[in-house]
């Protein structure tokens, strides 16, 4: 690996591992950076999962005290996390390369305006989940869970985006609480991704040495994004994502 693809690598996995924690799209970078570094469309993609999942696990365990308090309330959304994540990724295995290269740029167009859409899907997903005192509904909890499974699916098969839209998913079922909210996403983008890495490993199609460059890179990232998360205002990050997404889209629609 020549020293400026494995500094392009670097740079991509700390970018994500900072997104990630903040706000999501954090894949928009890793995989941009592992399709110009030469890898296939669906090898780089299921590089690009394994690569960020230790920041995943990272960020995650930044938020340890709430994930122990809430661990009971968390439980159905992890479950659902899991089964959706591999119906994902087990899409991905059995997809080839030319028709995920073909769906690539209307993926990330998808994601892009699901970002910039991101304050209005939130809130209307805190409409339809009223609490009545600290918990949903029954209907808005059912509506939030059948929510994430579709999330989970979209995220074990590509996941640019699955941050944003995990957000909506959870302000249905967890109220208004950010921290709360945002430490449940940290699981649940957890879950998926673990059970998307094993059937990635499993079928093959892992590129590692670009998985521990973007890897390492990310996990310093994600550790970090925990304490800016905590002093930036999410828009900020947010619209640079946004601006990011747009661009990779435009070239990949062109390319």
């Amino acid at each position: 690996m020549e020293l400026s693809t494995a500094a392009l690598l670097a740079a991509s996995g700390l970018a994500a591992g900072l997104v990630n924690a903040i706000a999501g799209g954090g894949t928009f970078f890793t995989f941009s950076a592992l399709v110009a570094a030469g890898l296939p469309p669906v090898v780089a993609n299921a590089t690009s999962a394994v690569a960020v999942t230790p920041a995943n696990l990272s960020s995650a365990w930044a938020y340890r005290r709430e994930l122990a308090t809430n661990a009971r309330r968390f439980a159905a959304l992890g479950i659902v996390s899991l089964i959706g994540g591999l119906g994902g990724a087990y899409i991905l295995t059995v997809t080839n390369n030319d028709a995920f290269r073909q769906l690539v740029p209307w993926l990330l167009l998808f994601a892009t305006l699901l970002f910039a859409a991101s304050p209005k899907i939130v809130a209307l997903a805190r409409a339809i989940g009223k609490h009545e005192g600290d918990h949903p509904s029954t209907k808005a909890w059912a509506a939030g869970l059948a929510f994430q499974t579709g999330v989970a699916v979209y995220g074990g098969f590509f996941g640019a985006g699955m941050g944003i839209v995990m957000l909506a998913a959870l302000a249905i079922t967890e109220g208004d609480d950010f921290h709360l909210i945002n430490s449940a996403k940290h699981l649940c983008s957890t879950l998926i991704q673990l059970v998307a890495v094993v059937l990635f490993i499993a079928a093959g199609l892992v590129s590692w040495p670009e998985t521990l460059v973007v890897g390492a890179a990310s996990v310093i990232g994600g550790y970090l994004g925990v304490a800016f998360g905590r002093r930036l205002p999410a828009s900020i990050i947010r619209w640079l994502v946004i601006a990011v997404g747009a661009a990779l889209t435009l070239y990949f629609f062109i390319r």
